[in-house]
């Protein structure tokens, strides 16, 4: 499988003008072979825009804007994964969605762990802590930017399955750290394939770091994004997944008995 991250500057507020940032890089992606294309988190609307701003444009999963990306989905020939604020029985989220080249919605995750006043005083918590989907013959499960930074978070996708974590971000300095070091660091621990899909450039008071990564079950990068505005690719080969699982043997080498206490 072939996986696109688009990593930009999205434009707050503007959701039309972002659609036809998504389209464009669809279209780019698809033409170079990309099976998927991983949008960053709230690339709908921008993320730091204020709590009334998100609450005002959010949207409902099959809502008008989830409809215009399954079009461009179709018509590219690409699924999409991308961030938006979900409007769900009263409460606000930040939500991933994925769409498929056919336009069906195949899996919405809602970030389970929210960062700082930013998110908690603009969404919901979600309360699924597990939801993958399947694409292409692949196990592929979605957490949002803070999420990762949790360890029980990725191991629970891998323990469901997952050969792949898809991540939308808006990681802002002073964080390097975590593109550099956690995100491949939770790849090997968990022995799967990482798409950390960041924002650059700044929105208000926020400076996003790039670093947009996808990194192997080896801890190695398949492909990585400088901090600039950039399209990058990377190819999920399905022979490293089973030689890197048959070396490192994380999974099978647990003992769950003694980790009972982390329920505290």
């Amino acid at each position: 499988m072939r996986i696109a991250i688009y990593q930009g500057p999205e434009l707050p507020q503007s959701i039309e003008l972002n659609l036809r940032s998504l389209e464009l890089y669809a279209n780019e992606a698809a033409a170079q072979g990309a099976n998927a294309l991983i949008a960053p988190e709230m690339f709908l609307t921008g993320y730091n825009i204020g709590a009334q701003n998100i609450a005002d444009l959010a949207e409902t999963a099959d809502g008008e804007s989830s409809r215009a990306i399954a079009e461009i989905a179709i018509n590219a020939g690409i699924a999409v994964l991308y961030g938006y604020p979900e409007s769900a029985s009263g409460n606000v989220y930040n939500s991933a969605q994925v769409i498929d080249i056919n336009g069906q919605r195949l899996a919405n995750y809602r970030k389970s762990h929210l960062f700082g006043d930013l998110d908690r005083n603009a969404f919901s918590a979600g309360n699924e802590a597990t939801v993958t989907f399947h694409l292409d013959g692949w196990q592929i499960g979605i957490l949002i930017c803070y999420d990762i930074e949790f360890p029980e978070n990725v191991r629970n996708l891998a323990l469901a399955g997952a050969d792949f974590v898809a991540v939308p971000t808006a990681l802002m300095e002073p964080y390097h750290f975590v593109p550099n070091a956690m995100v491949p660091t939770r790849a090997y621990e968990n022995q799967i394939f990482i798409a950390y899909g960041n924002r650059c450039g700044e929105e208000k008071e926020l400076r996003y770091c790039g670093l947009s990564c996808i990194v192997g079950p080896d801890g190695e990068d398949v492909a990585r994004a400088s901090a600039s505005e950039e399209l990058i690719f990377g190819t999920l080969d399905r022979s490293l997944l089973e030689s890197s699982r048959k070396l490192n043997t994380y999974l099978e080498d647990r003992r769950p008995e003694l980790y009972r206490d982390l329920r505290k």
